[in-house]
């Protein structure tokens, strides 16, 4: 039996254990610190924070990884939302992102554990699809394809290869087309001082 620190001899610092869990409402400060430093300062100008703008996660879809020590390592979110249209009624789905990992920790499997607890979180709430705005290359290990999301729109610029989809239940995105509109619960309005 190797000792943990055998194990990871070469890596320049001993990996974090970590754990799944809910996200709360004392994870929000270091949630965000953790997203303007993978995303930049550029993070709430993409087209997918435009459908997140003023509305609250998708029920028991906030998840975070964090180590033993109580540090968050990473985050994942998703959005109730309208994957565009099919036959005039709107098509229920969720909305991904963002993902992020601590830079120290990228390499080590978090941000693949985050997506697939997100996603199997997801099919057991009963949700239909999710659809996400990403790198293929990472995204399509989990099932995601550009295909399934090839007649669907963002609001605002976007890539269209990076438009990615997902059905969790069969024929979920079949059809669907249109602006991917945000269809979640708002945040609640400031109470006046």
């Amino acid at each position: 039996m190797f000792a943990r620190s055998q194990l990871f001899a070469d890596l320049p610092f001993l990996p974090p254990a970590f754990s799944l869990r809910p996200e709360t409402a004392a994870d929000e400060t270091a949630r965000e610190a953790l997203l303007d430093a993978a995303m930049g300062p550029n993070r709430r100008r993409k087209s997918s924070e435009a459908i997140r703008r003023d509305r609250l996660a998708a029920e028991g879809l906030s998840l975070v990884a964090e180590s033993d020590d109580g540090e968050l390592l990473g985050t994942v979110r998703l959005w109730n939302v309208s994957a565009g249209t099919r036959s005039g009624e709107d098509v229920p789905a969720l909305l991904l992102g963002p993902l992020a990992v601590s830079a120290r920790c990228e390499g080590l499997g978090i941000g693949s554990a985050l997506m697939r607890r997100a996603i199997a979180e997801s099919r057991w709430r009963g949700h239909g699809a999710i659809v996400l705005v990403g790198d293929a290359p990472f995204y399509e290990r989990f099932g995601f394809h550009a295909d399934a999301a090839r007649k669907l729109a963002m609001p605002g610029p976007f890539e269209r290869h990076r438009l990615l989809g997902l059905a969790l239940r069969d024929g979920a995105l079949t059809g669907a087309q249109g602006l991917i509109v945000p269809t979640g619960r708002s945040l609640p309005a400031p109470i006046a001082a």
